[in-house]
């Protein structure tokens, strides 16, 4: 196996690095959670993505991954910067590069209904 369980982390913890890796060629992330204002900006300025999985599945996840490679922060150990070969992950995306927002699309949607 390239890789053992492989969940998401919680996105907000690293949302003070993502605009940085962002400038600096990030063009994918996967988390789950909402994204701060200046991440999703971030998205948008580099026509970037961000993706979300779903939390708990993580060893079911980690069957669709082909080869991964830490790329930075390798004292990070799991949290570290990696690069993965992926095949039919399980993620939908939850900030477009266009700034569209499930988050807030949902919560939108969600308060237009009626009970």
């Amino acid at each position: 196996m390239p890789i053992g369980s492989c969940g998401p982390t919680t996105s907000s913890r690293m949302d003070p690095y993502a605009p940085k890796l962002l400038d600096m060629g990030l063009a994918a992330m996967i988390g789950k959670g909402e994204r701060n204002e200046e991440v999703n900006q971030a998205i948008i300025r580099n026509k970037a993505v961000y993706f979300c999985a779903t939390g708990g599945a993580g060893a079911l996840a980690s069957a669709c991954i082909k080869k991964a490679q830490v790329i930075a922060y390798d004292d990070l150990g799991c949290e570290s910067v990696k690069m993965l070969e992926i095949v039919k992950f399980p993620v939908v995306v939850g900030v477009d590069c266009f700034g569209n927002d499930i988050f807030k699309i949902g919560r939108k949607a969600f308060a237009k209904v009626n009970y």
